[in-house]
């Protein structure tokens, strides 16, 4: 994926989703760079937020790339205080919806595809909420993902799923190794001598060329804009 977006060139907004089932406003940042090829949505793991240091190095990769990206906090600062409450993969998925029609309600959305991109607990939620979305979504991207925890959603997951994780990330290793044969259309990419968190020097980017790889075939960069699917139940 040809590397043509200048940093000068990016549309940078604060913005704040509004959940409509539970009133909680959940802060984030979208970034969009000129006529975008796709968007991908970050859902973040446990612990983590908007401000994720991996998360935000991925999303600036994509943007110079022409994918307008979507990090935001899944849970407010009161919800974050409890721990229990980042691992409420119905929770969360809930919220990857919402904010699926979230993007596709701005001006800006040019219906081009959609990806989840997830990490740790937050790649439960994204399998979660792709096998909800169905059409609606062009595919999940999980780095280091808890995909254990959405095993029951795995086989109704219909859209290309990409599981990255460190070679010395035992036991998620395992984990998406049990979950991979219940994808419909998954693939599993280990990164060597990387651990949970690809703090390694060459971990991270490494990552980041899996991803461009895989969203290369995800979002053609001639792809023409399409109308936005119908809605979901």
């Amino acid at each position: 994926m040809k590397i043509d977006v200048p940093e000068t060139d990016l549309k940078t907004l604060e913005v704040a989703l509004e959940d409509p089932a539970t009133g909680a406003h959940l802060p984030g940042i979208l970034r969009i760079p000129p006529a975008p090829v796709g968007w991908v949505i970050f859902a973040h793991g446990s612990g983590s937020s908007r401000f994720s240091p991996r998360n935000l190095q991925v999303a600036t990769a994509l943007n110079r790339r022409r994918i307008a990206t979507l990090l935001f906090d899944l849970l407010t600062s009161a919800e974050s205080q409890d721990r229990t409450q980042g691992f409420n993969i119905p929770l969360l998925a809930k919220r990857l919806l919402f904010s699926l029609k979230w993007v596709e309600a701005r001006h800006e959305y040019n219906g081009t595809p959609f990806c989840f991109f997830g990490a740790s607990t937050g790649s439960a939620a994204a399998l979660q909420a792709a096998s909800i979305a169905g059409s609606r979504l062009g595919s999940v991207i999980s780095r280091g993902g808890r995909v254990d925890l959405a095993r029951s959603f795995a086989p109704e997951v219909s859209c290309p799923v990409l599981l990255i994780v460190g070679g010395w990330d035992e036991p998620v290793l395992t984990w998406n190794r049990e979950t991979l044969p219940l994808l419909k259309r998954g693939q599993l990419k280990v990164i060597p001598k990387a651990t949970h968190l690809f703090e390694e020097p060459h971990a991270l980017s490494a990552v980041i060329e899996a991803v461009s790889e895989f969203l290369e075939r995800q979002f053609p960069l001639h792809r023409k804009s399409r109308p936005p699917p119908a809605p979901f139940p």
